[in-house]
């Protein structure tokens, strides 16, 4: 496979024995539940998906994880930083896939997408605009009749599929995540929805869900390459 700049890096979040990280009927064993839902299994199609589509229109992307098993946070942030001195730091880009969850056990409320940066202004949180008004694009011309009904907005009498915190002018959330903090590249972390929201679950588990969750991933991908990448 010839290199192109930049590098892409698609990282499936958690592993197969990473405890927790699944929805309540399969923290209860109910593998035959339609509502049994695994994280690490999840992000892996996720990823692979991403890096699939990517990789077809012609960029360079790799899956940071390959293993089932869980890689350490420690572990991973080498793996960036070898590509950092490799291909050199503005040249790659990390994103986290991941599936939110309520604090607590059981079924809950909360649902939605949302993206975090690290702490400030950088380069990562265009990346996270980038996806954000992907994701907007991309479940506003879907109908939902599971779990968002046809229409997108305040007027729908639904929680908005897309969280965001425009606090400090962007849409994405900051905070301190070991994969966003402790290697110099552009990342950003995306938690699909929750795995403990009922509605959340049976989305994500369809192909809609799946395929929607890999399209706005990748458009958001490409237009950042498009608009900021290099300058």
């Amino acid at each position: 496979m010839s290199i192109k700049l930049p590098i892409i890096l698609l990282d499936p979040g958690h592993g197969s024995d990473t405890p927790g990280k699944r929805s309540p009927d399969a923290t209860a064993g109910k593998t035959n539940s339609p509502l049994y839902f695994r994280e690490f299994s999840w992000a892996r199609k996720c990823a692979c998906g991403i890096c699939d589509v990517l990789q077809a229109e012609g960029y360079t992307a790799f899956l940071l994880v390959k293993e089932e098993k869980d890689v350490p946070l420690r572990e991973r942030t080498e793996r960036i930083k070898a590509y950092c001195r490799q291909y050199g730091t503005a040249n790659v880009i990390v994103v986290s896939v991941h599936v939110n969850a309520a604090a607590g056990s059981g079924w809950h409320d909360a649902r939605g997408l949302s993206i975090y940066t690290s702490p400030g202004q950088t380069k990562s949180d265009n990346l996270a605009t980038c996806i954000y008004e992907a994701a907007v694009e991309e479940l506003t011309k879907r109908t939902y009749g599971h779990p968002y009904g046809s229409t997108f907005g305040p007027e729908s009498g639904r929680q908005k599929p897309i969280r965001s915190d425009w606090s400090d002018g962007d849409p994405d959330y900051e905070a301190n995540f070991w994969m966003l903090t402790k290697h110099p590249a552009v990342a950003v972390l995306v938690e699909h929805m929750f795995q403990d929201n009922k509605k959340d679950v049976e989305w994500l588990k369809s192909d809609e869900g799946l395929g929607a969750c890999i399209s706005f991933d990748v458009e958001g991908i490409e237009n950042y390459i498009k608009k900021y990448w290099g300058k």
